[in-house]
């Protein structure tokens, strides 16, 4: 992954990442997000990938259940923020739409992917920290403004 700072104005900063050919999208963010020490950030992307590990939010069990998709696809859509966690640490949220050979799509949380051949992202960092709590509903890290 390469990543480069595009502009930066009054707390604001919007980055772009273009990820290669086996790069993992969740770990190649995360690591980017620890380097600048992101925490409340818009991101959107394109590409496409090798292979990627969809989930959906089960609301009775309370789980994520993991969709594996072992085929080319195309990432129509890719949308997320990144927040803090409860320790203080970047925190990704990214769902996303995946185009498949027959043009039909699969969408949901993306638990993984891997980039073949590249996925262009932008990251637009507010001046405002989005601070992520555990839902005790849900169990899952919410954004509480």
């Amino acid at each position: 992954m390469k990543s480069k700072l595009l502009h930066e104005d009054e707390g604001q900063r919007t980055f772009v990442a273009v990820l290669e050919t086996g790069d993992e999208i969740v770990a190649s963010l995360n690591a980017l997000a620890r380097e600048q020490s992101l925490s409340a950030a818009q991101i959107t992307a394109i590409g496409a990938l090798s292979d990627a590990v969809v989930s959906y939010f089960d609301w009775e069990t309370k789980k994520y259940l993991e969709i594996p998709i072992a085929e080319q696809v195309e990432v129509a859509s890719l949308n997320g923020d990144i927040g803090l966690d409860e320790a203080g640490k970047p925190a990704l949220h990214i769902h996303l739409v995946l185009g498949k050979r027959d043009c039909s799509a699969i969408a949901g949380h993306l638990a993984r992917g891997h980039v073949r051949p590249t996925l262009e992202v932008i990251i637009t960092e507010s001046p405002i920290h989005l601070q992520r709590r555990k839902d005790p509903e849900t169990g899952l890290n919410l954004i509480r403004l």
